[in-house]
């Protein structure tokens, strides 16, 4: 028992730091708690990813998140906690298996590192305390990492597979961005496992068909489905989850060719290495960024074989992943960088062990003091728009740190240790509790406090897009509205009478008045409004045969690509029915005649 005591810690605190306040936070992402309410409420909108119980269109994402957040929805009530909670136990479970994951081929201590590492990463809290996909998508990942190391440990194809089934699986959470982890697991059995270049291959087919199976299976079930007895696919062009696997959430974030973008007019930042130590992006990931590139490095000369496994793996995932984040043209948010958290703890943990253990060499010990030097410069950076005093502390500890670690065969360890561990973490952790201290919602969440950071604090990261007919309580592209009282009883006034209660343009409005009022209110257009679904003439056939009561809203963004149909409904909305104002939003019965 005295041996778990420390790893036990870790994780009661991680949960304390994952599940503290996590209500204030509220529906969080609008889009996804609507699509976990209509799961709640609908086992076909569950296994599609509906938006609405009435399956008008699907999220833009395979619904693997949402399945997780519908069942819990199901079990205990459509609210925050129901849907939050989820996410902040994946938190834990990820520090758990990636404290195991490293313990396997570099010991306890450096499991230890890793899973604190991981746990005070602020991107990292703001994701797992968030319902966008990425939560579910880290604790797959490294349950690959997982299967992977034991597969190389005794060259067994059935720890292969079972790695690819996690990647598969992680694919039905986030699509193509599952896949940037394979090459590393491939070159670790490649380079690790105990058998013959010919049995390696085969097993490595074996994994890739594991992947292909256990990721494909709701690809080809939802393709077989006859358009007309399921939704639209959210994202597409043509209602084909093959586009949106291969285009706007695929090879378009690569190129920027993304059909349906709005947000192909201001870009996303310019690409290159320094993107992810740039101003958005280094708030996030890069506190210990550097020392993760340092150590890996250093870690390869001072490693065992088996650390050396481990490096290689982690390596491989952190490399892939940065060089993909760093040079898309496509969308790219901060919040993605969650990504790389665990990586980074994993080296961190790897090569601060190894070199320690041979800290009386002194390219060993030169090495441990640069890295915390690096540290200690690092987070003073990111740390001084918001606390100089930190920002100095942390300098101070870091620096006297790297003296005592470069001195380290007449330092005493037992001095030494605590005050490197606590200024490599003191920046990102205390970054950490204000972000937990923060309630975050809209689209684009960005981890840190109020104030003294680009973005705001963390309920935004970027802009709020504001459509016509909008206004405090109308919503827009990136947040959800709070309709007012009156408009909820308007809503829920004879609802049972229709498919659907309301109809207003963006998945972010129709989920703001759905979660509002618990009835299914339609996306027109989808989450950009620029998804040919509904048609203006399905729209029209939709009102004539009574399925719709009202239309609220305006015609929110248009863009540059995509299908013009959720503006052409809006203007055939405005030209031919009375509007009226609740609430401050634009409210149209579309059941009270088509003229003025």
């Amino acid at each position: 028992m005295r041996a778990r005591l420390p790893l036990l810690l870790l994780l009661a605190g991680t949960a304390v730091l994952y599940l503290w306040r996590l209500g204030d936070s509220g529906w969080a992402n609008a889009y996804y708690s609507a699509a976990a309410q209509a799961g709640a409420e609908s086992w076909q909108a569950w296994f599609f990813g509906s938006t609405d119980a009435a399956n008008s269109i699907t999220v833009d994402k395979t619904p693997a998140a949402t399945w997780v957040m519908g069942l819990s929805a199901r079990l205990f009530g459509v609210n925050a906690w129901s849907i939050l909670v989820p996410q902040a136990l994946m938190g834990v479970a990820s520090v758990w298996l990636l404290h195991a994951t490293v313990k396997r081929t570099a010991g306890e201590a450096a499991g230890l590192i890793a899973g604190a590492v991981l746990a005070l990463t602020p991107v990292a809290v703001l994701m797992f305390r968030f319902n966008n996909p990425d939560a579910l998508l880290v604790l797959l990942l490294i349950l690959g990492a997982y299967c992977t190391v034991r597969a190389a440990e005794h060259a067994s194809w059935t720890w292969l597979a079972l790695a690819g089934a996690a990647v598969g699986f992680a694919f039905l959470t986030k699509m193509l961005q599952a896949f940037l982890v394979l090459p590393a697991f491939g070159l670790v059995y490649l380079l690790a496992a105990p058998t013959t270049a010919v049995r390696k291959a085969w097993h490595l087919a074996v994994a890739l068909g594991s992947v292909v199976v256990a990721g494909g299976w709701w690809v080809l079930a939802v393709e077989l489905v006859p358009a007309g007895a399921r939704p639209y696919i959210g994202g597409s062009q043509h209602n084909s989850v093959l586009e949106l696997t291969l285009g706007y959430n695929g090879f378009g974030r690569l190129t920027g060719d993304e059909v349906g973008s709005v947000g192909g007019g201001r870009g996303w930042g310019s690409t290159g290495w320094s993107r992810l130590l740039g101003t958005e992006m280094g708030s996030q990931i890069a506190w210990l960024l550097p020392t993760a590139l340092v150590l890996l490095i250093a870690g390869c000369w001072a490693a065992g074989r088996r650390q050396r496994t481990g490096l290689v793996l982690w390596g491989g995932w952190l490399i892939v992943t940065a060089a993909v984040f760093s040079f898309m043209n496509g969308i790219i948010h901060a919040y993605y960088t969650v990504a790389l958290a665990p990586a980074i703890g994993a080296i961190i943990g790897i090569g601060a062990t190894a070199l320690w253990h041979r800290r009386q060499e002194p390219v060993a010990a030169a090495a441990l003091s640069g890295a915390l030097a690096i540290t200690a410069l690092q987070c003073y950076l990111l740390l001084l728009d918001w606390s100089a005093g930190l920002a100095a502390t942390v300098l101070f500890l870091g620096l006297l740190a790297a003296v005592g670690l470069f001195l380290s065969t007449t330092a005493p360890p037992a001095v030494v240790v605590p005050v490197a561990v606590v200024a490599a973490l003191l920046g990102p952790g205390a970054y950490s509790v204000a972000t937990a201290a923060t309630p975050h919602s809209g689209a684009i969440p960005s981890a840190g406090p109020n104030s003294g950071m680009p973005g705001g604090p963390g309920g935004g990261g970027g802009v709020v897009l504001i459509g016509p007919g909008g206004g405090p309580n109308g919503g827009g592209l990136l947040s959800a509205p709070t309709p007012d009282a009156a408009l909820v009883e308007l809503l829920r006034s004879n609802s049972g009478k229709y498919t659907w209660a309301a109809a207003a343009v963006g998945s972010n409005n129709a989920a703001g008045y759905q979660l509002g009022s618990g009835v299914p209110v339609m996306a027109v257009g989808g989450f950009n409004g620029t998804d040919p679904a509904p048609t203006l003439e399905q729209f029209q056939a939709h009102v004539r045969s009574g399925q719709i009561h009202y239309f609220v809203g305006g015609a929110g963004m248009r863009a540059e690509t995509g299908s013009d149909a959720s503006a052409r409904i809006a203007e055939w909305v405005q030209d031919n029915f009375e509007v009226t104002t609740v609430g401050e939003v634009a409210v149209y019965d579309l059941t009270a005649g088509a003229q003025r």
